[in-house]
């Protein structure tokens, strides 16, 4: 008797257990398909693009839910630095950020070629490799190994050289030996003005107008919006649009909150994205092209086709020389298939 009462109670806990766990995915599925609140955080100041980018995104995503997903919009640091949203959203205390490769290579190595000097060279190049089947994988890649999933790459600008009246016009990496070019003091910033040919002089960016101005330094290199709002144009002679490094940002939402809508809120969430994301590079290469009659009008001369091959050439052999220490994890099979991408 007592044999079949033991028997008969574990049968009893084997199924109160069942229908416990039964019970509970009903719960997350009646939860799964519920209302969905995101909260999408961004250091960047509401000129920029991608903070204008950050409206469409809610805009489209409500319109498309009918009012399903909601989205609570924070630019210019109000909740989080740059550096403690990195960590917040793989945490989940905030739904969604603007991330990037250099902000993931800390925790995937290879992902630091892609701000290295010339790993890509035209916007074309950049968007095709992250919003295409190679981007996919990376993407997926941070997702399953970081908690966090970029869902598309918006474009942020193009840096090109700035040069003082003393350089002269450079059309060539050579041209660039001697040429103390102002960066940031970081290993990273520091290997990309040797890749360029020049003498990197890292320099704080408040200092750079006087740096410029006095001969401390012979250059900088910023996407055009930068040279103009810091009115660089007043103290240098040359713009040269060698389009050495095409930087990109990530709108990235935390991967348990991805995982814990539909298939149908996913659509629409990625739907509104890539008309962010449209409306984003629209606005930046609008910006970049009306900027170059601005500065031809202010006395710069731009030199609009240098020989961007021979500086890449350089900068490849470089970070295979030189600046293996940086080089040494990236995926070299993956950097060639990227490099045929036109």
């Amino acid at each position: 008797m007592m044999k079949r009462f033991v028997v008969l109670a574990a049968l009893g806990i084997l199924l109160a257990g069942t229908l416990f766990a039964e019970g509970k995915k009903d719960e997350a599925a009646m939860a799964k398909g519920g209302p969905v609140k995101l909260v999408f955080s961004s250091v960047s100041v509401p000129e920029d693009a991608h903070t204008k980018a950050m409206t469409v995104f809610k805009n489209e995503v409500e319109r498309l839910s009918g009012g399903q997903i909601t989205v609570d919009v924070y630019d210019s640091g109000q909740l989080f630095t740059q550096q403690a949203e990195q960590d917040a959203i793989r945490q989940g205390t905030v739904d969604m950020i603007y991330t990037s490769a250099q902000w993931n290579a800390q925790f995937i190595p290879k992902l630091s070629m892609f701000g290295a000097a010339f790993t890509f060279q035209s916007y074309d190049q950049m968007t095709k490799t992250f919003n295409g089947p190679i981007g996919k994988k990376l993407f997926d890649e941070i997702a399953a190994t970081q908690g966090i999933r970029p869902l598309t790459a918006y474009y942020l600008g193009t840096r090109q050289l700035n040069l003082s009246a003393k350089v002269g016009p450079v059309t060539k990496p050579e041209q660039m030996k001697g040429v103390k070019l102002r960066v940031p003091n970081s290993p990273t910033w520091i290997a990309m003005g040797k890749a360029l040919g020049a003498n990197p002089t890292p320099m704080a960016f408040g200092e750079v107008y006087m740096g410029l101005k006095t001969g401390a330094v012979d250059g900088q290199d910023n996407p055009l919006p930068t040279d103009k709002n810091a009115k660089f144009y007043e103290v240098t002679k040359y713009i040269v649009l060698t389009n050495h490094v095409v930087d990109s940002t990530w709108p990235t939402i935390n991967e348990k909150k991805w995982e814990s809508m539909t298939k149908q809120q996913q659509d629409w969430v990625l739907q509104a994205v890539e008309k962010a994301r449209q409306f984003c590079d629209k606005t930046v290469q609008d910006n970049e092209a009306n900027l170059l009659q601005f500065f031809r009008d202010n006395g710069i001369t731009v030199i609009d086709n240098p020989d961007r091959a021979a500086f890449a050439a350089y900068a490849k052999n470089y970070y295979l020389t030189e600046g293996k220490d940086l080089s040494k994890d990236w995926d070299l099979a993956l950097y060639d298939e990227i490099q045929k991408i036109k």
